[in-house]
């Protein structure tokens, strides 16, 4: 039996002491109908901490916000979509005149402001949209306002990404919330695009930073849409700890209460960011069971989910168990070739494809039937052991090269 619930319409604004909003800027060249900067604000100042994308080239947000989280303290999130300030030399001044214009807005200070961009990479972020729409932003803030916030931080994305979940620590009701985008330029290796989350519960930054990063490797981190790692990734998260639990300090029972259920967010949240690939028309699972150990089945999972090979099979609803086995076999991890068992499974059921290490014959249109539904489980059993991981990915289509061939312009 879970130790959480998830909330039904939850959101970043969820626990207690959180508002938001989001407003259309205009920061894109004639956008005049969409949300493209957004705001979240705590009427107390929070633990807060983050982690970022592991890309060598990053956004100069990232470095604002890592310099602004060195104590630990946060009460604000201002985030734009439609540039990725990244690549830009004036990119470093134009994220703390963002953090300075929430700041004031506010009336809070600028260090306790994250800052966060998504968008086109190399191109300046023009600055007087925001300075024109901060005042707004600031009043559009309600506590039904985490929807708005989720739909300003979107660029190519086509479902909002927003989530609750109530739990209870020390005999307190204490509830997480978040919103996050992600559709492209996905291959995460911190925690995700940009995701922004919110409890009420007392958490101290140390265990904050240590439980994102726990819950971020077995679910953001497993997330592959099509290879390419952000410059701009950010999973921040701040704690107003109005929840008036006793403060998780250490790695106890309560902190691991908060990780599971903060992680099974993050995998809710997983399966939406890979759904939502450009042009994706399926969710595709890797699923590995039976690796000597969790860190083997990882490498296997992830390595068959990002297989261009595998991920075009899916979209043309083809049962090649070879795409499968090829992408096991060059993923460094070691297995015995021998004991490899490979199946498909959907809302239609499910065909072994594959057994100790070798195709066999199946009826093909029972696997297409299968392999046509939205929601595809990749299913392996290494037969070497109890390590098991789960990766998620989508399918590849022409969609996709449409999307991204004229991204820019």
């Amino acid at each position: 039996m879970s130790n959480y619930k998830f909330i039904e319409n939850g959101s970043v604004t969820s626990p207690r002491g959180f508002v938001a909003g989001g407003v259309i800027a205009g920061i894109k060249p004639n956008n005049t109908t969409k949300r493209d900067l957004g705001m979240i604000f705590c009427e107390k100042p929070c633990a807060a901490a983050a982690i970022f994308t592991k890309n060598r080239v990053k956004s100069d947000t990232i470095y604002v916000t890592q310099e602004h989280l060195k104590n630990g303290v946060a009460q604000a999130v201002i985030a734009n979509s439609g540039n990725a300030n990244a690549c830009n030399p004036d990119g470093y001044e134009k994220a703390e005149q963002m953090c300075a214009l929430a700041a004031d807005a506010l009336g809070i200070a600028a260090d306790d402001v994250i800052v966060a961009s998504t968008g086109v990479i190399g191109q300046a972020l023009p600055i007087e949209p925001i300075e024109k729409s901060v005042g707004a932003l600031k009043d559009s803030m309600t506590r039904d306002g985490g929807t708005y916030a989720a739909e300003a931080i979107m660029t190519t994305d086509t479902i909002k990404k927003e989530w609750a979940v109530q739990l209870t620590l020390g005999g307190k009701t204490v509830t997480i919330g978040g919103i996050a985008k992600g559709s492209g330029m996905i291959h995460i290796n911190m925690g995700t695009t940009l995701s922004f989350v919110t409890t009420d519960a007392a958490v101290s930054a140390e265990m904050l930073h240590s439980a994102l990063i726990e819950a971020a490797d077995v679910s953001y981190n497993m997330v592959s849409v099509d290879g390419d790692t952000s410059t701009n990734d950010t999973l921040a998260i701040m704690a107003s700890g109005l929840a008036g639990n006793d403060e998780i300090t250490e790695k106890n029972g309560d902190y691991a209460l908060f990780v599971e259920a903060l992680t099974a967010a993050f995998k809710a949240v997983a399966k939406k960011l890979a759904a939502d690939g450009e042009g994706a028309t399926k969710l595709v699972i890797g699923k590995v069971s039976g690796a000597k150990d969790e860190s083997t089945a990882k490498v296997i999972a992830k390595s068959v989910i990002c297989s261009s090979l595998v991920k075009a099979a899916m979209f043309g609803a083809d049962a090649n168990c070879g795409r499968i086995l090829c992408a096991i076999g060059y993923s460094g991890a070691e297995v015995d070739v021998k004991k490899i068992d490979v199946s498909y499974r959907s809302a239609k059921g499910e065909i072994l494809v594959c057994k100790d290490g070798m195709g066999l014959a199946f009826d093909e249109d029972k696997a297409k039937e299968i392999l046509i539904e939205s929601e595809i489980d990749i299913i392996i059993n290494l037969g070497d052991g109890n390590g098991e991981a789960e990766a998620y990915g989508c399918d590849l289509t022409y969609d996709y090269v449409k999307i991204n061939g004229d991204y820019r312009t």
